[in-house]
């Protein structure tokens, strides 16, 4: 039997955002169960975990130009 690999594909920091506010839109919602609830704020805080690990990421890759033209890493 010849084993799939499942793959998730990991969000751009924009696909990110989008499912941050969708899961809080539903969050808001008062017509769903509490263990939905608690599911959608796990998934919620794990796409603010990669938000924040994409930003950090981002920002260590910010270029200082300097006055001559050449850059330096931050």
């Amino acid at each position: 039997m010849v084993e799939k690999k499942t793959e998730k594909k990991e969000r751009s920091l924009e696909e990110n955002f989008a499912f941050l506010e969708e899961t809080l839109q539903k969050l808001e919602s008062n017509d769903i169960p509490l263990e939905t609830a608690f599911g959608l704020y796990e998934e919620g805080m794990r796409a603010l975990k990669a938000c924040n690990e994409q930003i950090d990421s981002v920002e260590k890759k910010v270029l200082l130009l300097q006055s001559d033209g050449t850059t330096d890493e931050f």
